[in-house]
């Protein structure tokens, strides 16, 4: 009798420990297509970024009479940031750390010409009254604090993720199973930083 209930108390004990690691190993499969899936939700957002650009460059440019060359630098940066996003892996890996420190380096420098572009707007009053390009602006603001929700989500997603593989004992499942830490999106805001030097970036085109 007594070996029966220790057999019992031995099968429930090993279905108990299967039954917690299905679970934990289903929360990682979980958090990890949410990371995916907010990561892709960014990218969406960044896109719509890179399609306004050539629109906006070329509105300040018709306007205020600038040389094709004198726009060529946020051209570039947003090119760049347009190839680093559309060359990251698959769905279910494209929040690699390399991957999401790629787009993040080339969306800052994007952030950075975007407002080099706007102080250099700014110098020629007549750009204020231009009202394709005041549209714009507003479309681009607007995109902004899509863009950064979208990151608030991914990063939130990210921690969720991070907080899962590094607690115990959750974290013997993830070692088991190569879940990795994701990395988190971190671009500058297009107010954050010091004033640009609008010559400066435009000196080497």
């Amino acid at each position: 009798m007594s070996s029966t209930v220790g057999i019992l108390v031995a099968l429930a004990g090993t279905l108990i420990l299967i039954l917690w690691y299905f679970s934990i190993y289903n929360d990682f499969v979980r958090l990890r297509n949410l990371v995916a899936e907010s990561w892709q939700q960014v990218g969406v957002e960044l896109q719509r970024r890179h399609d306004l650009v050539p629109n906006l460059v070329a509105t300040v440019e018709q306007a205020a009479a600038f040389e094709r060359g004198s726009l060529k630098a946020v051209v570039e940066a947003r090119n760049r940031a347009h190839v680093a996003g559309t060359s990251t892996s698959t769905p279910a890996q494209a929040h690699r750390a390399a991957d999401v420190s790629e787009v993040a380096t080339a969306e800052n420098a994007l952030t950075t010409a975007l407002g080099s572009l706007r102080a250099l707007a700014e110098q020629y009053p007549t750009m204020g009254t231009v009202r394709n390009y005041r549209a714009l602006q507003s479309d681009l603001a607007d995109i902004e604090d899509r863009i950064a929700a979208a990151r608030r989500l991914y990063n939130g997603n990210v921690r969720a993720l991070n907080t899962k593989i590094g607690s115990v004992p959750a974290a013997a499942v993830a070692s088991l199973h190569h879940v990795s830490p994701a990395e988190y999106f971190e671009i500058s805001g297009p107010e954050a930083g010091e004033v640009t030097d609008v010559r400066q970036l435009f000196d080497a085109s």
